[in-house]
């Protein structure tokens, strides 16, 4: 048996090794993230939750600055152009980061009071910050290298030093310390600084270029166009928690976060569908056969927005695990962020199509236009409705996306002579209506749990005898055999 499966794996390519390896360990880490989750809400109070939210949510906005996302967008490209000195472009982007990191700092600590008021952190915790920001984007150029290599061994033991040492010394930390918020957040921290800074300097021991003129003119041209699109886009995923701090409280924040984050658990699985679905799709409109993409986007859709109801219809059970019976209002927010990721798929469907073109001038517009929308209304909803009217306003930004988006998907299919037959619209529009439908029940059932478990039970039952029917439709959907 076990000489069997050496063989299969022998006989795999090391490019499939690699993709099946980092695909476990992502995961991987979403799932011990979730399995931490209840062990933290019981041993802090929402405010020290909140203080990790919104800790992790500044460290998303600056580290767009700090950094300028080079790790990520166009490092593929770099790794293809600069294919003969690929360590000397990364240790060079990482001086780039350095002086960022720098900068940032001579402007901050002379007014340490103005930003700490705007942070809600104390000087610490902001320099904490920079720092594992540093070391977290030197972390990702290693990782982005080795991933572009097929390489899988080293990305993997970090990955694990990760997971396991971080929440274990987050545990041990908050445990024996008073401000169990800060505890937390160093318990993390402690473990990205290490791992990050031995390899910050690994990174330039290996690259041995501190300057490169060709490659800081490469990364800043292409990087910086982008800032735009990109901080729209932390805006649009993070805004909610800053504003809920400064407009309601911590405690509050701390509630939304951990219901956002049990409401966007299956994102991975969205991204997973969207990476195996995008090349088949590419190469149905290279062969002019993109009405056969119908069949396929209609049951994508279907299959996550049945995926998604499973959340949506446990909302109070996932809860109260993952948080207590203190969390309890948070269960409101599930539903509106739930669908917001049906929304999301819609999304992709379209921008897939604007990618193909290279058409993604109107795509920055858009997610500009969608997280403007998104701050206005929580500047207004928030402080009237409480922090669950977040949810609904991330709900309203997402449909604005995506109409946004189907327009411009429209517009680009006529610029290039294309035929706009690749999506049923009425057949999506039908399941959407169907799933928020269907989410208003389950909504109204919450305090129905016994009723909520027959019908998912007869569900279940539903699909055990229709076994054979459903993995046709997966197989013709999702592996489209």
């Amino acid at each position: 048996m076990l000489q069997k499966l050496k063989n299969r794996l022998d006989a795999t390519s090391v490019e499939v090794r690699a993709s099946v390896v980092y695909v476990a360990c992502d995961i991987l880490q979403k799932c011990l993230s979730l399995l931490t989750t209840p062990l933290f809400t019981r041993l802090m109070t929402p405010e020290q939750i909140g203080e990790m939210t919104l800790y992790n949510s500044w460290s998303s906005t600056l580290t767009l600055f700090l950094t300028l996302y080079m790790a990520y967008g166009t490092f593929s490209t770099a790794m293809v152009r600069f294919e003969k000195d690929r360590t000397g472009y990364i240790s060079s982007i990482q001086t780039i980061a350095v002086l960022l990191c720098g900068v940032f700092l001579v402007l901050y600590l002379p007014f340490r009071g103005f930003f700490n008021n705007l942070f809600s952190m104390s000087t610490g915790l902001v320099c904490l910050m920079v720092a594992e920001i540093l070391a977290k984007f030197a972390l990702g150029c290693w990782i982005a290298l080795k991933r572009f290599e097929f390489k899988y061994i080293g990305p993997m033991i970090a990955t694990l030093i990760l997971i396991i040492a971080s929440p274990l010394l987050a545990i041990f930390l908050v445990i024996n310390s008073q401000d169990k918020g800060t505890a937390r957040i160093v318990g993390y921290a402690l473990v990205n600084l290490v791992l990050g800074g031995v390899l910050l300097i690994t990174n330039l021991i290996r690259g041995k270029k501190v300057f490169s003129g060709a490659y800081w003119k490469f990364a800043l041209v292409f990087n910086i166009p982008l800032i735009p699109y990109y901080l729209s886009q932390v805006l649009l995923n993070q805004s909610d928690r800053i504003m809920i701090e400064k407009l309601v409280g911590a405690a509050e924040a701390g509630m939304y976060g951990v219901a956002y984050n049990m409401a966007v658990t299956l994102t991975f699985v969205l991204n997973a569908i969207n990476n195996s679905y995008v090349p088949w799709f590419y190469g149905k409109i290279k062969e002019g056969k993109t009405r056969e993409n119908r069949a396929i986007t209609n049951g994508l859709a279907l299959l996550m927005a049945f995926i998604l109801m499973a959340i949506i219809s446990l909302a109070p059970e996932i809860i109260y695990v993952m948080g207590g019976k203190e969390y309890a209002p948070a269960i409101w927010v599930i539903p509106p962020v739930t669908v917001s990721q049906l929304l999301l798929m819609y999304l992709q469907y379209f921008v897939n199509v604007q990618f193909y073109y290279e058409a993604k001038g109107m795509l920055v517009w858009g997610s500009i236009g969608a997280a403007v929308v998104n701050i206005l209304l929580n500047a207004v909803c928030i402080p009237r409705y409480g922090f669950v009217a977040a949810g609904y306003t991330t709900l309203f930004s997402y449909l604005a996306f995506v109409v946004a988006n189907f327009f411009t998907y429209r517009w680009v299919l006529k610029k290039n002579g294309q035929p706009d037959d690749a999506f049923d619209y009425k057949v999506l529009m039908l399941i959407f209506v169907g799933f928020c439908g269907l989410t208003a029940i389950a909504m109204a059932l919450y305090d129905q749990p016994i009723i909520r478990y027959i019908i998912i039970a007869a569900v279940l039952l539903g699909l055990a005898i229709k076994y054979k029917a459903v993995k046709e439709f997966i197989q013709k959907t999702v592996i489209r055999k």
